[in-house]
């Protein structure tokens, strides 16, 4: 394309500002959706986190009300403030840790250390044993400012003491530790730890986070992972580069934030003994998933739509700039001397109008040169007359009349027939005043010349004349069936050929279109001749004859087929035809179509 074209610059212009206006709006409806949809994932996670945070606070809370069963059972709180040495209370010591140990399904195991007798007791497996003279385990001692405290995530072990339980597979728990003191003063009379299985805080974990896409924390006040999703990392400090410590970035009890293409939701965890983060961190590409599916699916659709509106531009600006060129190529065929070129209508816009005037334009053009012809043939038509007037018509008439005279009289009545046709065709030739004949003046020139020729064939073929009765009157130029006719005895009957057929027919077809056939069964046209008479026929009168120059194409002016339609078109328009085929197996036709319509607008325009 070049740019100083039209086309080119239409396709750009109409192009450009589409591309932009949707590009633009592909890219804000995007951000309007990652937007809202990390409003909404945001809202929907802290809701999400916030529902885990009551369901493990509930779980610390059962346990630490189990735990509270020291206070509650009077028996054992006086048992163990008391000392106990002999069975009987050591059997209600093992009823009270173990109605702790079946209190809740999750715990693994309970260790009790009485300080007065420095007594320790474990459960495990319903399963009780007790240690004389041990002293309390380091974890479970806990100080007297901090009364209760709840361990991070660790692999369950015997509390310093002996393995008494081989049997027992160690499990990931957490544990809870509390000091049991002497009412109302805090002096410490033993120290309870209850562990209890991971699986216990894995339950309500499993159900904040997608295990593909997420992952999910449980942090203690020191950074140690109480829970994870992946189970390696538990019971271990976190080393993520987000973390850096609990005042860094969670500030308040619930909260967001972003790093490492990554959102971070928390939420404070603060129970019983328990200082927790439960943190859930969600890939930003995860999170957008949805706006980016979105995304793929406009680009798609912007894509298609772009593709539409290329090819419609490229459409439309063609079929707004071709009629221009078509029109340009009109002018340089005129340029170059064809005056007939068929100008096609181009539609009813600005172009089409511009076509149109200039089809009007071409033809006034092509009627003034018409008109010249016209007034050119005229001429020689006078010129004709003005030689045939040398010779005395009249005198070979009355010659033609005394010879048939004395056929008669010496009984010759055939001789009589032929001079009478041949007196017909005469006196038909001699009106050169008649601008045109009726059909049935025409017919009856033809049948005279017909007689002549059955004379001269000695009646080796028969003549048939089918025409409808409306036609007889219709205007026709005069001589344009006897050629057609003679064509006939010159090429198709030869001079031993017998049984010939001559057939002219005469009607109406559609659209008030009167066609004139003349068939015969005689020999046929070679194919390269009828190539050539066709190819002749298909120029208009103006092509082949030109006043005052030479006659282009190589036609020469004749009184055969092409001078028929030549005269034919000059009275019905250049609409009229005159067609040439071969018949099979043998024979011609050759048919003249016209419309008077076209003759009578003529007249009315001029």
């Amino acid at each position: 394309m070049r740019w100083n074209s039209i086309r080119t610059k239409l396709i750009v212009f109409l192009l450009l500002p589409i591309i932009f206006t949707m590009a633009a709006a592909v890219a804000v409806s995007y951000s309007h959706t990652t937007a809202s949809l990390r409003e909404r994932a945001v809202e929907e996670n802290r809701n999400l986190l916030y529902q885990g945070f009551r369901n493990i606070d509930g779980l610390l809370e059962d346990i630490n009300r189990i735990s509270l069963n020291v206070y509650s059972d009077s028996e054992f709180y006086r048992l163990l403030d008391a000392g106990y040495d002999d069975m009987s209370a050591n059997i209600g010591i093992y009823a009270s840790l173990n109605y702790i140990y079946k209190a809740a399904p999750d715990i693994f195991q309970v260790y009790l250390y009485g300080v007065k007798d420095q007594k320790a007791t474990m459960i495990t497996q319903e399963t009780p044993k007790r240690w004389q003279d041990s002293a309390p385990f380091p974890v479970s001692a806990l100080p007297e400012d901090e009364p209760l405290r709840v361990q991070t995530t660790h692999i369950s072990h015997h509390y310093g003491l002996l393995a008494p339980f081989p049997q027992v597979t160690p499990q990931q728990v957490f544990t809870l530790h509390r000091r049991i003191e002497k009412i109302p003063s805090h002096q410490a009379i033993g120290f309870l730890s209850i562990d209890v299985k991971l699986s216990a805080l894995s339950e309500i974990a499993d159900q904040l986070y997608d295990r593909d896409q997420e992952n999910l924390y449980i942090l203690d006040a020191e950074g140690q992972l109480v829970y994870a999703n992946q189970p390696e990392l538990i019971g271990k400090p976190i080393a993520a580069d987000w973390y850096s410590g609990r005042g860094s970035y969670f500030e308040g009890e619930q909260g967001y934030f972003e790093q490492d293409n990554s959102v971070f939701i928390y939420q404070a965890i603060n129970s019983a003994g328990a200082r927790w983060m439960l943190v859930k961190q969600i890939p930003v590409s995860h999170l957008l998933s949805e706006a980016n599916q979105a995304a793929k699916i406009n680009g798609l659709l912007f894509g298609l739509a772009l593709l539409v509106i290329v090819t419609a531009t490229v459409l439309i600006s063609i079929r707004i700039t071709s009629p221009i060129k078509r029109l340009s190529q009109y002018m340089n065929q005129v340029k170059i001397g064809n005056l007939q070129v068929d100008i096609a209508s181009a539609g009813n816009d600005e172009i089409g109008l511009l076509t149109e005037r200039f089809r009007n334009m071409m033809d006034t053009l092509n009627n003034l040169i018409l008109r010249e012809y016209k007034l050119e043939l005229s001429n020689k038509n006078n010129q004709l007359r003005a030689l045939q007037a040398q010779i005395n018509p009249h005198f070979l008439n009355n010659t033609l009349q005394i010879i048939g005279t004395l056929a008669l009289e010496l009984k010759v009545p055939q001789i009589y027939t032929l001079i009478s046709s041949l007196a017909k065709m005469m006196r038909y030739s001699m009106h050169n005043d008649d601008r045109g004949v009726t059909l049935r003046d025409e017919l009856e020139h033809v049948k005279a010349y017909v007689e002549l020729q059955k004379e001269r064939f000695e009646n080796r073929f028969n003549f048939q004349v089918q025409v409808d009765e409306a036609l007889l009157s219709v205007e026709v130029p005069k001589m344009i069936l006897q050629p057609i006719v003679e064509n006939y005895f010159k090429h198709g009957l030869g001079p031993e050929d017998t049984g010939g057929t001559l057939g002219l027919t005469a009607a109406y077809e559609e659209d008030g279109v009167i066609a004139i056939t003349v068939e015969n069964n005689g020999r046929r046209i070679p194919e390269d001749k009828l190539r050539r008479l066709q190819d002749g026929l298909s120029h208009s009168a103006a092509e082949r004859i030109r006043p005052g120059g030479d006659e282009p194409n190589g036609f020469a002016p004749s009184i055969g087929l092409i001078n028929v339609l030549t005269r034919l078109r000059l009275v019905y328009g250049e609409a009229s035809e005159l067609s040439v085929n071969n018949l099979h197996p043998t024979g011609v036709r050759i048919q003249l179509k016209f419309r008077m319509e076209d003759k009578n607008e003529e007249e009315a325009s001029e």
